[in-house]
């Protein structure tokens, strides 16, 4: 990995690896912290008419759920690869760790964020805006959550928006989801290193899915 940064295909692959060697019981489970280079990702449920914009960035097909999405500079992706088998074999429930995981770390930097029970991800109030058409308050997406699992080991996982440049999402339809916005913590008024951010996800991954080991977010590539 050159400053940070994985070829998406790399990242597949080395997920696609782990996994593998943790349903046989031959690795243990990781956390892998990256970022990417500009390039879009569709997973099983995107809609064609989402892509806006096929020849802004590459577009990589994904076996995750979920929709369209945007990874790029000054976002951290964290891809989590789970035995459920060894913890709880209910994928809604795993779902809601992961939300809760991403709440948990932004309330450590003052951020509310919230779960809405029909758009996955974690959502942000936007009060100083004005209301959407309808008179629903705006609010703004700040990380998203799409996930495979095979095996009951669970691979892709979360992308929390730090400071990216947020017009890159223009080219899309984040996740499917009409009418709303991205931000970041750094839209946010919040000027946050990577660094800072890794270290409240370990923290509160912790909290939230038990003990680990070291390395637990795991940076370097193969």
């Amino acid at each position: 990995m050159v400053d940070g940064r994985i070829d998406y295909p790399a990242a597949v692959a080395l997920m696609e690896d782990r996994a593998a060697l943790v349903a046989d019981g031959t690795a243990p489970e990781a956390v892998f912290l990256v970022e990417h280079p500009p390039l879009y990702t569709s997973g099983t449920s995107a809609q064609e008419s989402d892509l806006l914009d096929a020849a802004r960035f590459p577009v990589f097909r994904s076996g995750r759920g979920g929709e369209f999405t945007y990874h790029g500079p000054g976002q951290r992706v964290a891809y989590v690869v789970l035995d459920l088998k060894r913890r709880r074999q209910d994928i809604r429930a795993f779902v809601a760790a992961l939300e809760e995981w991403v709440i948990s770390a932004l309330g450590e930097f003052q951020v509310r964020g919230e779960r809405r029970e029909d758009r996955v991800g974690v959502w942000v109030r936007r009060p100083e805006r004005p209301p959407l058409p309808g008179g629903e308050p705006a609010e703004d997406k700040i990380a998203a959550i799409g996930i495979r699992v095979r095996k009951w080991v669970t691979f892709h996982g979360i992308s929390l928006n730090v400071d990216p440049d947020l017009s890159h999402f223009d080219g899309i339809v984040p996740c499917g989801i009409r009418g709303y916005g991205v931000t970041s913590l750094l839209d946010l008024g919040l000027v946050v290193s990577m660094p800072e951010v890794d270290v409240i996800l370990r923290g509160r991954f912790e909290t939230i899915f038990g003990a680990t080991v070291t390395p637990v977010l795991d940076r370097s590539a193969p």
